[in-house]
């Protein structure tokens, strides 16, 4: 199943993926002296992903009383003074344990520099492949010895497509891919006629073998380990994942008959998160985070509504959109893991506040809006203001790394230069998890406001 006659082609393929990590190893090392304090707080992550730009100025920053503002009406939601679209009922009853960002400025209008950028927290850099914010989660697992029981489950798991890369961190940090939530991985289920034990000496086998290829490295005197990794490492690293899983007694996680504890899921609870692929999807992602899982990004496509928007956004978007998140919110507290859980709804970027000839929107990154809660993110707080028809930030302008800040300290992770050691890139230059320049205004790096 994991043979090595087809190497050379493999190699070819991780190459490239594999030519900056040096400094990933770096990584590693450098960041260690941070690891104790990160070791006993941190928290899951899961990313509502809206593949193509939603239009938040329906969602979450409606303008009633402007031409821009389109047909739909605001609602009143569980948090006091908060409004939200009309067709989001379920989400705005769990309002008390959401906040809204409502003046991002992302500064990304084009959908893959957008794409890049939301998951970083930097702009696509030709000389840099910066790591998602799920790899760097990823990476932080790693390094809590009570998290690494769960090491047979992937770390940070994307739902429908990854939107982010491990970046210079390598192959061992990046995502693993579920295509449909609900089916099983490809490749986690041992060769017919191989038992559990047949395949565990298989993956020894496999350990001493791949690890043959390591011999002759340059060897970090104080841990005996390989300082330098190629492409033979990034081998290694993705098929440990695949095997992992193959031999793990936890594998059913991925099912959605079963809780993690064995008991059968209430097909009441699976209709109310949606009997659809998204829907499925936010149900997956909390049972993951409950398994142990660091970060789970699902996504929900079909926001780049250039035409028709209001008409897609009631019939299609927001029906599946609120089941899913109004249950993963609901369902996470009702379970107790909301505390432990950091839930962020985000996309590429926002849509214009005019709406265009073809009663649409188009590309908009200025100003626009983000959700977020759970973990020690405060509910029932709408920070930040557009202006009257929604062209501008009026109020305390957002920048995507004071986004990813306060999104770290939700998680219980201090993303000060003076807590996080410095990390080096594949330039050799230093990398903050969300930068080292505080807001001007609040001398922070995060929305003080926003966390508890």
């Amino acid at each position: 199943m994991f043979g090595i006659t087809d190497r050379r082609h493999f190699l070819q393929h991780t190459a490239a993926a594999t030519a900056v990590t040096v400094p990933g190893l770096s990584f590693l090392t450098q960041l260690r002296a941070a690891a104790p304090e990160m070791k006993k707080k941190q928290k899951s992550l899961i990313v509502l992903w809206m593949a193509g730009g939603p239009p938040t100025i329906d969602l979450w920053d409606m303008k009633p009383e402007s031409a821009n503002g389109g047909p739909h009406k605001p609602k009143d939601t569980a948090a006091s003074g908060i409004q939200i679209s009309e067709h989001l009922p379920k989400v705005a009853s769990a309002f008390k344990n959401l906040s809204i960002i409502r003046s991002l400025n992302s500064r990304e209008g084009d959908h893959d520099r957008g794409t890049r950028m939301m998951n970083t927290g930097r702009a696509p850099n030709p000389l840099l492949d910066y790591p998602a914010m799920g790899s760097v989660l990823s990476y932080y697992q790693a390094l809590d010895a009570e998290a690494m029981k769960n090491a047979d489950l992937p770390a940070f798991i994307s739902v429908g497509g990854p939107r982010g890369g491990a970046g210079f961190l390598g192959m061992k940090f990046a995502p693993f891919n579920v295509q449909n939530a609900g089916t099983p991985p490809e490749n986690i289920k041992a060769p017919d006629g191989i038992d559990d034990g047949r395949m565990a000496r298989r993956a020894a086998l496999f350990s001493r073998v791949e690890g043959s290829f390591t011999t002759g490295m340059p060897v970090d005197p104080k841990t005996g380990k390989p300082t330098v990794l190629d492409a033979a490492q990034a081998h290694k690293e993705v098929y440990e994942k695949a095997l992992n899983l193959v031999v793990s007694t936890r594998k059913d996680v991925f099912s959605l008959d079963k809780e993690i504890d064995g008991k059968p899921i209430d097909p009441k609870l699976k209709e109310e998160y949606g009997n659809d692929g998204f829907g499925r999807s936010a149900l997956l992602a909390r049972k993951l985070v409950e398994a142990g899982t660091a970060a789970v990004q699902i996504t929900l496509g079909g926001w780049d509504l250039h035409n028709n928007t209001h008409a897609t956004l009631q019939n299609q978007r927001l029906p599946v959109l609120d089941r899913a998140m109004g249950t993963l919110v609901k369902d996470l507290e009702q379970r107790g893991k909301l505390k432990d859980t950091v839930i962020l709804w985000m996309g590429d970027f926002g849509r214009t506040p005019r709406i265009n000839q073809n009663a649409g929107r188009d590309h908009w990154s200025r100003c626009w809006s983000v959700v977020l809660g759970g973990g020690d993110i405060k509910g029932g707080v709408a920070y930040g203001a557009t202006d009257k028809d929604g062209t501008g930030v009026a109020k305390d302008e957002v920048s995507v790394l004071e986004l990813f800040a306060t999104v770290y300290k939700g998680l219980g992770i201090d993303p000060t230069p003076e807590t996080n050691a410095s990390v080096r890139d594949n330039l050799g230059r230093p990398y903050y998890i969300a930068g080292d320049k505080p807001n001007e205004k609040t001398n922070s790096l995060w929305i003080k406001d926003l966390v508890s």
